[in-house]
């Protein structure tokens, strides 16, 4: 037959014949549910693959000087499809699950010492995000690398000590010039709306009739610890001790960013930052869930014995779940949110610097206000007719 063939094409003789039971022995063909553990897992590695090619794509995309506006709208794509992935890896937990306890004491023993752990995609997946190496749990006082093959451990540490897609993003977000415009300082309207804003929000504390006075006490005590926590964006002193004691990962300048992404994302030129932004903090959550469901599932299975890589089973995962999240600035943003009402009002120039406006053909219109990575693109844009955006955050 002529051309590409489908079972050649996905080289399907390979593929279905990698699923060896470890129980199967000349007398026996095996338990009967470790053909099912075993393509679930191998199903897990595949999707894991694809999400690596996704990263990739994204490192590539951030890891120059300047990021094509373009590109903005690719890089949400690559993570919104990596969210439709972890879908699909939660939803393989349910076809695990039809496993039952005893079906899995059926081979188990003869998984020894084979984990979870040795998943070395997982673990590249969780370095090119941002996971530091002292933020990760020790799998029995050891570190992680400790349970891969020395080739495989290699190749874990090369894909740590690479820039991982949070720094990149770091980087991104360091360089947008919308911290500061000509003639506003944004800033320190902000602070200004801030300040209303907890003022009333202690006053509400204060004049609470329903609390006696040991909660008032304490709640505004509490409320002025949060009144510190406002401080630390702009105390540059602060923030660093905040970085220093691993309480924030991305620089101040880079958190202000986002900050200000997410207070204004109904700006035009700022709605596809905040996007990229959010599908982060899903991604984050994604795996955290991930994570919870494999915990969930272990203790179903397991119940409080170990887990066959020498773990305190279902503990450790929960553990891991609270402890591996990367992208925890990007949650914390919240904290700093302040109504839309309260907001400081965008002076005009400043407001058009952030919108998209028309250049249309052979009206001899504006273009592209401001510095752009993608200047000559935005230029030919404006004078062809098309939507072109007032700056640039990249």
């Amino acid at each position: 037959m002529d051309g590409v063939y489908y079972w050649d094409y996905l080289a399907l003789d390979e593929l279905l014949d990698a699923q060896q039971l470890a129980s199967a022995t000349e007398d026996t063909p095996g338990a009967h549910d470790e053909m099912l553990f075993i393509i679930v897992h191998q199903a897990y590695e595949l999707w894991f693959k694809q999400i690596l090619w996704e990263l990739d794509a994204l490192l590539d995309m951030f890891g120059g000087d300047a990021v094509d506006e373009r590109d903005i709208g690719r890089a949400v794509a690559h993570l919104e499809r990596i969210r439709e992935i972890q879908r699909v890896l939660l939803v393989q937990f349910d076809v695990l699950e039809t496993m039952t306890p005893l079906d899995f004491l059926d081979f188990r023993d003869d998984l020894r010492p084979a984990s979870g752990f040795q998943s070395v995609q997982f673990r590249m997946i969780e370095n090119k995000l941002g996971l530091r190496r002292d933020r990760r749990m020790r799998i029995s006082g050891n570190p992680y690398t400790a349970v891969l093959r020395p080739e495989h451990a290699a190749l874990v540490e090369r894909s740590e000590a690479a820039p991982s897609l949070r720094d990149r993003l770091d980087a991104w977000l360091a360089r947008t010039p919308f911290l500061s415009f000509d003639g506003f300082d944004f800033w320190s309207a902000y602070q200004g709306a801030v300040d209303a804003m907890l003022a009333a929000e202690r006053d509400v504390i204060a004049t609470n009739p329903h609390l006696t006075p040991a909660d008032r006490t304490s709640h505004l005590a509490e409320f002025d610890g949060a009144i510190e926590t406002f401080a630390t964006l702009f105390d540059r002193e602060q923030y660093a001790s905040l970085r220093a004691a691993g309480a924030r990962q991305l620089s101040q300048e880079g958190f202000l960013a986002a900050l200000l992404i997410s207070l204004y994302r109904d700006e035009p030129l700022l709605q596809m930052p905040f996007r990229l932004l959010t599908t982060l903090v899903d991604i984050d959550e994604g795996f955290t869930q991930f994570r919870q469901r494999h915990a969930l599932m272990a203790h179903r299975m397991l119940g409080a014995k170990t887990g066959t890589g020498g773990t305190a089973g279902h503990r450790y995962l929960k553990a891991a779940a609270d402890k591996h999240a990367v992208f925890t600035d990007l949650f914390d943003l919240s904290t700093y949110c302040v109504p839309r009402s309260a907001l400081p009002v965008l002076p005009p120039h400043v407001a058009e610097q952030l919108s998209f406006r028309w250049a249309g053909a052979g009206s001899g219109g504006v273009s592209s206000s401001g510095a752009s990575s993608a200047g000559a693109a935005s230029s030919a844009a404006g004078s062809a007719g098309e939507a072109v955006p007032g700056s640039t955050t990249s």
